[in-house]
């Protein structure tokens, strides 16, 4: 009962002690737990962060994206389009060159590889070729890598049980398809028979075909090393057609100032700002206009309203005047009865 109990127990410990009757018997008593156990624990975590931050910062480095000139990256305003152009082409030139040096470390010196028969296959033993690997659907692909040691591998583990082998090249350039067939038939030493359509390549073992004791060559890049090659490659791609477009806008750019002359941006600057300082007035006389017709409006209601006062003032002194006449003879009326 108590061993189940503490198998489980986490800060525990079981000590044998003797009962009051003198019988012995186990005691399970609490433990603080360790504090240096706790602390290699969080130095483990630490260690285990370190080493995933250098495993980042060494994958960044070797992204093609991150490689650009020494130096830190300076937003630059740029007084005409000529210089902003020839700024980006000097800089992919820059990139460029520090690409082709970088695949520099992938070349690999070409080997004697296992020597292709002569191909003495007549017109019937041809067909018969492609008529099987029609029928079958085994293949090896090609990727993005290119041609590397697992390629040549596989097509020798094919070759073990089948004749044929289709080589299947997914993204294959116009033309790019007789280069892998000749790399193919170099390293593998099986003869190429058939190209269908711009992708897919037919390979026949041979006659007299024996499985070599290393099926991998030791000219070729491994699988890692061939994907590196692959990006430097494409970003290589990228780059010239940067460059390409940007000398195609600079070469436009020459031709509109030879049309319609250069810019000048200080005369443009110049009447850029007499056009603010005239709008400026403008705005300015518009605001004195508003204020003094405005002031006029006012003027003109006061004169209204003084002349509607002098008006009623002229009425009451009227009324007053009229009144006093009507009020005349009741007064001499009442002096009257006061005399009589």
């Amino acid at each position: 009962m108590y061993s189940r109990g503490v198998r489980w127990a986490s800060y525990e410990s079981v000590n044998l002690v003797l009962s009051d009757d003198g019988k012995p018997k186990f005691e399970i008593e609490e433990v603080e737990p360790s504090k240096k156990g706790r602390f290699l624990t969080k130095r483990r975590l630490k260690l285990q962060r370190k080493r995933e931050k250098r495993k980042r910062k060494e994958a960044n480095k070797n992204d093609p994206r991150r490689i650009r000139p020494k130096g830190k990256k300076i937003k630059q305003k740029f007084p005409t389009p000529e210089a902003r152009l020839k700024y980006k082409i000097e800089k992919s030139k820059l990139k460029e060159a520090m690409l082709v040096e970088k695949l520099k470390r992938y070349e690999v010196a070409k080997a004697e590889g296992p020597v292709a028969k002569p191909d003495d296959l007549d017109g019937e033993e041809r067909f018969y070729l492609k008529k099987v690997s029609q029928k079958k659907s085994n293949y090896v692909p090609i990727g993005r890598r290119g041609v590397f040691g697992g390629v040549i591998l596989n097509m020798h583990l094919h070759w073990k049980k089948h004749e044929t082998v289709k080589v299947i090249c997914k993204p294959c350039k116009p033309g790019q398809i007789q280069e892998y067939a000749n790399e193919i038939a170099r390293l593998s030493g099986g003869v190429p028979i058939n190209v269908i359509g711009n992708d897919t390549i037919v390979f026949y073992r041979g006659k007299d075909y024996v499985q070599p004791e290393v099926m991998s060559p030791i000219d070729t890049l491994s699988k890692k090393k061939a994907l590196e090659k692959s990006k430097y490659e494409q970003s290589l791609e990228t780059v010239r057609r940067f460059i390409a477009i940007s000398e195609k806008e600079l070469e436009l750019y020459y031709r509109h100032v030879a049309l319609y002359g250069k810019p000048q941006p200080q005369n443009a600057d110049l009447a850029h700002g007499g056009g603010i300082q005239a709008s400026s007035l403008e705005t300015e006389d518009m605001k004195h206009g508003k204020d003094q017709a405005f002031s006029d409006v006012d003027i003109m209601d006061t004169s209204e309203s003084d002349e509607e006062h002098d008006s009623s003032s002229e009425s009451d002194a009227n009324d007053v005047a009229t009144g006093d006449a009507t009020d005349s003879p009741e007064d001499t009326d009442v002096s009257d009865h006061q005399l009589f």
